[in-house]
């Protein structure tokens, strides 16, 4: 259970994500989202993502109560697990977006979170999953205490073409693990990362996957 505990020691408020992440969602997941979309975060922390995307309507989902008070005046937020997606209107969300959520979950929880967002999403809209790769990041991944399920590139693409899902892009090698590195954060360095053939230290996936 991830609690106010773990967010005072594991997972600070740090600025430096929402630099990170309002250049991704420039840079990157801005571009997937249509002009009149529904958006909708799974894991949705300190809403550094969700508040950087610009949308029609906004959800945010999260099992923290403390992240309401992170999300800006127009997102909805939703306390509560992933597989509780029952206020989200059916046949309504155009994205969804996940970032280091499910290996916190059980499998079976994300199945049944995947068998919700097939009838909360549109036809042909897109899932995006950012996350780490064990076959990157074995060595550490446990440092993380709430870590409970393992993925690879090779093995979240199965899953989610096993539950419904058509694979569109995985990227094995997307972004490094963490932000407590000694590298500075900047939105220049942060697109000359993304643009480069070569990923140094880049321990985490994405993988996008249409409904």
């Amino acid at each position: 259970m991830i609690d106010d505990a773990y967010h005072l020691t594991r997972f600070q408020q740090d600025p430096r994500r929402q630099v990170l992440w309002q250049t991704l969602v420039d840079s990157v997941f801005q571009k997937q989202i249509p002009k009149d979309g529904v958006v909708l975060e799974l894991g949705a922390g300190y809403g550094e993502f969700i508040n950087a995307v610009h949308a029609r309507r906004r959800f945010a989902v999260d099992v923290w109560p403390g992240m309401l008070q992170h999300l800006q005046p127009g997102v909805e937020g939703i306390v509560g697990e992933i597989t509780q997606l029952e206020s989200i209107p059916n046949n309504s969300v155009d994205f969804v977006f996940s970032s280091n959520c499910f290996e916190h979950v059980t499998q079976s929880d994300l199945v049944a979170c995947l068998a919700q967002l097939s009838s909360k999403m549109k036809p042909g809209a897109t899932i995006t999953i950012v996350q780490p790769n064990f076959k990157y990041c074995a060595r550490e991944y446990f440092d993380d205490y709430t870590h409970i399920t393992i993925y690879t590139a090779q093995s979240l693409c199965d899953l989610l073409s096993a539950n419904g899902f058509r694979i569109a892009c995985c990227v094995p090698r997307f972004l490094p693990l963490t932000l407590k590195g000694r590298l500075p954060v900047q939105p220049w360095l942060i697109r000359l990362y993304l643009s480069s053939p070569i990923k140094p230290m880049a321990k985490q996936m994405m993988i996008s996957a249409i409904r």
